[in-house]
């Protein structure tokens, strides 16, 4: 039994575009060797934003032998009245390079005819790899994906090196230009030299010593307990948010963990718009209390050693400052009004060419809410009224401008700011909910309310203009 490893080096590709790579790498080389009758384990994948690598153990060096059936002309024209074989059937034996006395018969819904079973030997693995890999490089499915100078292929980033190896042996083949061979590089800063791979077990050793964690899951372990710990240091904690915790694995192939702060001043700003500038922007573990406060400092995950940590933790700061001053800036601005006066400026907008303005959708919300809360909850339907008219509001705002993933959180901090009666700006906090499947629902009956009204209004309206949904 053989071994396959396969890397395909070149510059930083997305964070997001990896692990759908690598899952296509492993599904796609499982199917190869199935559908061609070549013994394998299953793939393992590793990769970092440098390198796509997979590796199959357990591959026969031959594929299998197989005995193909081929049926031929009927009984009575392959044989004359002597049973001699007539030109059909000598034709046929001919075509599938047997003797004509190899011939045998089958019975088939055509009636009684010669059949010639034939014998095809299974081909090295190796040729096989070669010819398949390249289009198998070529077909990696990424979001965006172009052609680096002068190369004919398009990829996510300039490719610059392929390791590809059987049984330690190396393949026979290029893509684009670029050459297989059995050399991989280091970290781009840490170590870039050279190193020879043998195999899937040399590899994992040679990229250590060369500051490279190609692990996906003990590079993940890993910047989760450098992050706990810091957060421990802070006297903090960091919640569970594997969806970022993917997303900065995704983006280091030697993490470590750097602890920043920031003015204190700004935890004033709502806790919502801090997580969104850490988390969604900066791509921080934001820091908390434990009790769901923010404390005022955040972990980044470097690509280079804690050496370097003081200068990387001040450029951190000091582009987290400025974030943070900008929306400072933005909700002080928007506090200068109430909610109510961003109202009117939402005929400006529009919802949808057939459906009119923001403005419209409003008001129909506005009748809808009306409608449902007198059927389920007759005494909130001046509130209905009140959260409909402005629940779309801070569409308009600065801050929801620059920061979309906020809409309605920031409309209910502006309706609370305004004076609006707390079931009010729940509501309008509430009523994007469910945004997708498995979120929570709102957990106010007024914010329900909402948020059917709004949900309501946008499917009938788009079905009444033939915007069909297909899902």
């Amino acid at each position: 039994m053989s071994e396959l490893f396969l890397e395909i080096g070149s510059e930083e590709i997305p964070s997001g575009y990896v692990q759908p790579a690598l899952e296509y790498m492993r599904e796609e080389l499982a199917s190869f060797f199935t559908r061609n009758r070549i013994n394998a384990e299953v793939p393992e994948i590793m990769g970092t934003p440098r390198r796509l690598v997979v590796s199959v153990k357990g591959v026969d060096a031959l594929q299998e032998d197989i005995v193909e059936l081929f049926h031929g002309p009927n009984i009575s024209v392959a044989y004359d009245d002597q049973g001699n074989p007539t030109k059909a059937a000598i034709g046929f034996a001919r075509g599938k390079g047997i003797d004509v006395s190899e011939l045998g018969r089958d019975t088939t819904s055509k009636g009684e005819v010669v059949c010639a079973r034939v014998e095809k030997k299974g081909r090295p693995t190796p040729d096989y790899l070669n010819e398949f890999l390249p289009q198998f490089i070529s077909n990696i499915p990424f979001s965006r994906r172009m052609r680096w100078a002068d190369k004919a292929r398009p990829f996510a980033r300039p490719l610059h090196w392929i390791v590809a190896l059987f049984d330690g042996e190396t393949l026979q083949f290029s893509f684009d230009g670029v050459q297989c061979g059995n050399v991989s590089q280091g970290h781009r800063f840490l170590k870039p030299g050279k190193f020879q791979v043998k195999n899937l077990s040399s590899y994992v050793e040679e990229s250590s010593n060369h500051f490279l964690m190609v692990c996906l899951e003990l590079r993940k372990q890993n910047i989760l307990e450098q992050v706990q710990n810091l957060a421990r240091e802070a006297g903090g904690i960091v919640e569970d948010d594997a969806e970022l915790l993917d997303i900065v694995t995704h983006l280091v192939e030697y993490p470590v963990a750097i602890r920043g702060d920031f003015d204190p001043h700004f935890l004033e700003l709502p806790k919502e718009l801090l997580v969104m500038t850490m988390k969604y922007h900066q791509k921080y573990f934001p820091v908390s209390d434990g009790k769901g406060n923010l404390l005022p400092c955040f972990i980044t995950i470097s690509n280079m050693p804690a050496g370097e940590g003081q200068e990387i933790k001040k450029g951190n700061e000091r582009v987290l400052r400025a974030r943070l001053e900008d929306a400072r800036f933005f909700y002080n601005e928007d506090k200068k009004k109430t909610l109510d006066d961003f109202v009117e400026p939402l005929k400006g907008v529009v919802f949808q060419k057939k459906l009119g303005t923001l403005y419209e959708k409003m008001e129909r919300i506005c009748g809808l809410a009306e409608l449902l809360s007198s059927q389920t909850c007759p005494d909130t339907k001046s509130q209905a009224l009140r959260a409909g008219r402005l629940c779309k509001a801070d569409l308009v705002t600065l801050m929801v401008y620059e920061f979309p993933e906020l809409q309605g959180t920031m409309g209910g901090y502006y309706a609370a700011h305004s004076g609006e009666e707390p079931a009010v700006f729940q509501a309008i906090k509430e009523h994007y909910r469910p945004a997708f499947a498995g979120d929570d629902l709102p957990p106010s009956e007024l914010g329900a309310v909402i948020a059917v009204a709004d949900k309501l209004d946008t499917i009938i309206g788009c079905i009444g203009v033939g915007l069909i949904p297909s899902g």
